[in-house]
Order: C-alpha cells, then sequence, then structure tokens
C-alpha cells in the first residue's frame, strides 16, 4: 500500500532543526577588533617596561678600550731602485730618553736590536725635544743643536760642526761620543730610522704649530716635518718610522703631578700633541705608531714606569714589541 509522507496539523512538510547558535558576522568582527586591540595593549605594555640592562654605575674596570691610531705605510719600491739588498737590516734610531738612558741589554734600542735580528744604532740625545727652543742657534742654549730638526740636518748633509762644537759644552759626555758615532755613520747602509721623543715638547711647552710656517722649526710639527723632510731628500732609500710619545704627567710648580691627558699647559693636551704627529707623519708619508692608546696608556702606566715620564725595563719591552709587531709584523708572528 503506497504511503505519503507525514504532514504535520498544518499539512507542510517537516524542517531539519536549526543551530543553536548561529554564525554572526558582526561577532566575528567584534573579536578580530579585541585580539588586536589587546596584542596592541601588550606589546605597548611591554615595550614601556623595557629590558632590564646589566649597567652597574659602581662597576669599575682598568681595561683600556681605545683603538690605537697606528698608520703603517710600507716604503714606495722605487725608493729602491737600483739598490742592492746586502740582507743586513740596519736601524738608526732617533730621540731622548726612551733610548738614550739605558742602553744597556734592557734598553729599548738593543731590544728592538735582540728581536729583529738588525744592527741597531742609538743616536739619541737625553733630554732633548722635537722642536728647537730658539729660531736661530744660540750658543747660550746648545740643546738646541741636538733637538730633531738639527740632527736631521747634520745626517742629510754630512755636516757635523755645529753638533760637534756644541757637545763641547755639554756635562753629558754621550753628546759628543753620538755625535761622533753619527758623524762617522754610513747612512747609505741604513735601511730604516726610528724617531722616538717622549712627552717632554709637551712639558717644555713647545708650541704645537704655526699656521703661517709649517715647516717652523720651533714648533713640534714644524720640527718634524722639517727633519723628516731633509732625511727623505738626502737618503730616499730609508724607511722612516715615527714612534709616538706615551702617557706621561707633567709636575706643577707646586710639585704635583698632573695628568698630561687633562691638563693643558697653552699647547694643548698630550692627546692634542698626538694627533699633530700623526697628521704630520701622514703629511710626510712615513709609518706612524701610536704609543699614546697602543702601549703605555693612563691606566697601566704605574707597571711600565719608573716616574712620571721614563720607563722601566717592562716598559722597553713593551715598546720593543710594538715596534716589531707595526714594522715586522712576520718576525712577530713567528714567535
Amino acid at each position: 500500500m503506497k504511503q505519503t509522507p507525514n504532514r504535520n496539523h498544518k499539512g507542510t512538510a517537516p524542517h531539519k532543526k536549526q543551530s543553536q547558535f548561529p554564525i554572526n558576522i558582526h561577532m566575528i568582527f567584534l573579536a578580530v577588533i579585541v585580539l588586536i586591540a589587546g596584542f596592541s595593549a601588550y606589546r605597548l605594555y611591554k615595550w614601556n617596561k623595557g629590558v632590564p640592562s646589566d649597567y652597574d654605575p659602581n662597576y669599575q674596570t682598568t681595561d683600556f678600550d681605545t683603538e690605537a691610531m697606528d698608520n703603517i705605510i710600507p716604503l714606495a719600491p722605487d725608493k729602491l731602485e737600483g739598490r742592492e739588498d746586502d740582507g743586513v737590516t740596519e736601524i738608526l734610531c732617533l730621540g731622548n730618553d726612551p733610548f738614550s738612558l739605558n742602553r744597556g741589554d734592557t734598553g729599548l734600542s738593543e731590544q728592538i736590536a735582540a728581536k729583529t735580528g738588525a744592527t741597531v744604532h742609538n743616536g739619541a740625545f737625553t733630554g732633548t725635544t722635537i722642536a728647537a727652543q730658539l729660531e736661530e742657534y744660540n750658543d747660550g742654549y746648545i740643546m738646541d743643536a741636538f733637538s730633531f730638526s738639527y740632527v736631521a740636518e747634520s745626517l742629510a748633509s754630512g755636516n757635523f760642526d755645529l753638533m760637534t762644537k756644541a757637545a763641547t759644552y755639554s756635562y753629558d759626555e754621550s753628546f759628543a761620543e753620538n755625535t761622533a758615532m753619527l758623524a762617522a755613520l754610513d747612512m747609505n747602509a741604513i735601511d730604516l730610522i726610528c724617531i722616538m721623543y717622549d712627552g717632554i715638547d709637551y712639558i717644555n711647552k713647545r708650541p704645537c704649530e704655526d699656521p703661517n710656517d709649517d715647516n717652523s722649526i720651533v714648533t713640534y710639527t714644524g720640527a718634524l716635518r722639517a727633519g723628516i723632510n731633509a732625511i727623505q731628500q738626502a737618503y730616499p732609500h730609508i724607511r722612516i718610522v715615527v714612534m709616538s710619545h706615551t702617557f706621561c704627567h707633567n709636575i706643577n710648580e707646586e710639585g704635583n703631578f698632573e695628568n698630561g691627558d687633562r691638563v693643558d699647559l697653552g699647547n694643548g693636551t698630550l692627546s692634542h700633541y698626538l694627533q699633530k704627529e700623526l697628521d704630520t707623519a701622514s703629511d710626510c708619508g712615513v709609518s706612524f705608531i701610536d704609543n699614546f692608546y697602543g702601549s703605555i696608556n693612563e691606566d697601566n702606566y704605574l707597571d711600565y714606569m719608573t716616574d712620571y715620564i721614563h720607563f722601566n725595563d717592562s716598559g722597553h719591552a713593551l715598546l720593543a714589541d710594538r715596534f716589531v709587531q707595526c714594522i715586522f709584523p712576520n718576525l712577530k708572528e713567528a714567535e
């Protein structure tokens, strides 16, 4: 018997049961907005809170993290054209106390010789400066005859009459001995000249420069430039290396130490002299080794100095190591 579909009381077919939670597009948008607002509020909270810092204002360190301003320039190959290598490296050291005060095995020039295997000649004069005191030489101040520009000019010209005469007035016998050694030295056999003066120009208040005369020998940079140029013109085959001063103190009228990098005596602090020395070496195309930041500085000087300006044996060793590291790096790597 054919069955007919059930009918409700109104005679229509039954509908499927509707969902209890109908999907509402407005609710979805509202949920998205709430999530975005909540995430943004959380990020803002984290940003305001920041990241915990490990900085301790009471922490102190002796580490010296300033980068040395070395500028190592090799000698141009054309300067050696026609010159035969005799297999012997000869170095001439010019300067003052870092070289002159200790000429024993622990001295600076002797340690350079030991570390490089080179023949090293020590032509330094104690207490002298780079800049001269007077614009014209006067026997009343014989130390000018042994300042850098005068020594360099004597080497370049081969005329040591002024230095020889001035040495007779000196109470330091080494002045006459050094002058005789330099006069007899075969400059054509010299391969490298190393120049190092301590901070005495700063202490003696020598002007750094003369804006009207780049070669003024009574200024720190002028005398250095004039001396280097004289040697370069006479002996272009010689490589020149300028080793800067280190940190030192000045002793004031009351006998107290003054930090050389904080006290301006009238021509700038030690770091000002350092920058001017670097600029001059660069202008002349010669190498520059920064000992102020790279060797003996305000943080470690007690380990390497005997007083306010002079070095102990460890100081000489450190300076010699820096020289070898910068100029003969292959020797340092082979140790």
